[in-house]
């Protein structure tokens, strides 16, 4: 094939990146076959669903672009090899999660996943394929997948001698909530690699829809080495913010006042300014973390610590929450109901890995409490599974799921609102407070209900960066 000219693509992984960043790339390119592949069914079944509603992952504005490609130009499948073979270019989009045992357990990046793509490309590509690194992986990656595409022994004897391979490397920088905005108009795309002809390819397929000037080239490592340093110093921002949330508790300050301050001065700017729970997702501790390993294996100890801090405040602002809820409810929660407004670990995404809601339900659960739990978007199994619940247990009369705002605060003790979904702005709490019982207490780690009106309705409050509201 021309390497300039790509007519198929094949994304290995239909997650939370895979499938809204491929929907996008078909949506643009109608000339170009985008085919997600995944060994999951139940996922890929879920992306081929009728209803969109029915559609694994929640993100505004993913459906209408999926009703416009998918069939098109946009298809999903889990026939994985016969992809491969039939594709120009290769994108590998799978998990990488945090190692949970051996060297480099808790720190490290588990990238056995994405070592299992690169031989099953290596396996059944045929001609020339360009691969692509998508998911967030530690700096020189893509020397171990070059290394296993280039070895014979990992090839089919039809394709040892014919098939040849470029490596690229172009991490996602998507906030998932506004994925498809930050897909359709990026603050910038981000492409490593040394084959020109190889970033030429790729380039001509954002081209098609992004400014030249949005495009950055780098060196394989350079891009590796961006993405994570690009969450850590996002989720820095949120530590940081979240310390000083406490300092304006213990002081009378206001934390939202203090982020205007601080946020107006061009040189910082108001984004991830905002005091809450914590940040949560898939991204943020993993790949600090990854950062702190790498750091280690360096020898830059008093760097891999300053890094390894952020991800330990993030943890204590959460426990720090679930004091204050302890505290604040006569130092007991023991039989006592808590409605937990939000799971997701943001607004607008039915994600709710690291979420901040896991680690402070599961600290109230510890402490006796019955959890009544609502969020317009994640599963009741989600969260069981979260929580590590079983429906079956006879524990699991501690925690209940409710689709229903008024059903999870009736008879509630405390309402503690941990997403920032916009219904939760809107709610009646006069009304809200005739179903609760006395003295009932609103806690607002994400400061998203009037307190006046919390006030006018006879409720105790409690709001991050503030203390308590008399």
């Amino acid at each position: 094939m021309n390497k300039n000219v790509i007519e198929s693509i094949c994304c290995i992984g239909a997650g939370y990146v895979g499938g809204p960043t491929m929907a996008v790339i078909a949506d643009r390119c109608p000339d170009i076959k985008v085919t997600v592949v995944d060994i999951n069914e139940k996922r890929i079944a879920a992306w081929n669903e009728d209803d969109l509603d029915k559609l694994p992952i929640y993100e505004p504005g993913l459906d209408a672009v999926i009703k416009r490609a998918r069939g098109r130009n946009l298809f999903f499948t889990t026939s994985i090899n016969e992809t491969i073979a039939s594709s120009d270019m290769v994108f590998i989009s799978v998990n990488t999660p945090t190692k949970t045992k051996g060297l480099g357990a808790g720190e490290a990046s588990d990238i056995r996943w994405v070592e299992a793509s690169a031989r099953q490309v290596a396996k059944y590509a045929k001609g020339h394929t360009i691969v692509v690194e998508k998911s967030t992986l530690p700096v020189r990656t893509a020397a171990a997948i070059r290394s296993i595409l280039e070895t014979p022994q990992n090839r089919n004897e039809e394709n040892t001698s014919k098939a040849t391979f470029s490596v690229l490397s172009n991490p996602e920088f998507l906030s998932e909530g506004t994925a498809i905005n930050d897909l359709e108009s990026p603050d910038r795309v981000l492409i490593g690699g040394e084959d020109l002809e190889a970033l030429d390819s790729l380039e001509a397929i954002y081209l098609q829809w992004v400014d030249k000037d949005k495009i950055i080239r780098t060196n394989l490592w350079s891009s590796e080495l961006s993405k994570l340093t690009a969450n850590a110093f996002l989720a820095q921002r949120i530590s940081s913010i979240n310390s000083v949330s406490a300092i304006c508790e213990a002081t009378g300050a206001d934390v939202r006042e203090v982020s205007k301050a601080i946020g107006s001065d061009s040189r910082i700017g108001q984004k991830f300014l905002n005091a809450g729970p914590g940040f949560g997702g898939s991204c943020f501790q993993k790949d600090i973390l990854n950062l702190v390993y790498l750091c280690r294996h360096f020898g830059l100890l008093n760097v891999a610590e300053y890094w390894q801090q952020v991800v330990e405040l993030n943890t204590w602002q959460q426990h720090r929450i679930y004091r204050l809820v302890l505290q604040n409810l006569f130092g007991t929660v023991t039989g006592k109901k808590l409605a937990i407004l939000g799971f997701a670990f943001k607004a607008d995404t039915n994600d709710t890995r690291e979420s901040p809601a896991i680690r402070i339900s599961k600290d109230l659960l510890e402490e006796g409490a019955f959890l009544m739990i609502h969020d317009p978007k994640v599963s009741s199994e989600k969260i069981y599974e979260d929580l590590g619940v079983s429906k079956l247990e006879t524990n699991n009369e501690q925690l209940f799921i409710s689709k229903n705002v008024f059903e999870a605060v009736n008879e509630a003790d405390a309402v503690i609102i941990l997403t920032e979904w916009n219904e939760y702005s809107k709610l009646d709490w006069a009304l809200i407070a005739k179903k609760m019982r006395a003295p009932g207490w609103v806690f607002d780690t994400r400061s998203v209900v009037d307190p006046e009106q919390i006030k006018l309705a006879g409720l105790n409050f409690w709001r991050v960066g503030d203390g308590v509201l008399g």
